[in-house]
């Protein structure tokens, strides 16, 4: 599956159960300069949940990317997102306990799996 870029990514629904580790695809390899851990970064991105494949954010659908550093993520972020390169678009695909916790832990998505589309734009 190749995807621009340049546009919004639509997120597969993936077949079989939620995977229990981090699962990184890349679906478009950069040529860029290489996010590093502790990385500010520059992304656009779509968020879905496993189970149900509803989208529950997007930087796309507010028109315009996003930076911040990798510390201040998700853990799955923070695991995910070093090793990409400008100009790649990566696949992580989240378990609870990389994310937001498991269920009753008063977050929205506490207790779900997701998967993120992410366009990596710059690293600082």
């Amino acid at each position: 599956m190749t995807q621009s870029s340049s546009s919004k990514p639509t997120v597969e629904h993936p077949d079989g159960p939620a995977p229990s580790e981090l699962q990184i695809t890349d679906l478009t390899v950069g040529d860029g300069a290489e996010a590093v851990p502790g990385a500010t970064v520059e992304v656009h991105y779509v968020g879905v949940e496993f189970d149900s494949g509803d989208e529950f954010d997007s930087s796309w659908n507010r028109g315009e990317s996003i930076e911040f550093p990798l510390r201040g993520l998700i853990q799955g972020w923070q695991d995910g997102i070093p090793g990409m390169k400008v100009g790649g678009r990566r696949q992580l695909t989240i378990p609870p306990h990389l994310a937001y916790g498991q269920a009753g832990g008063g977050h929205r998505l506490s207790g779900k799996t997701l998967i993120f589309i992410i366009d990596l734009l710059a690293v600082r």
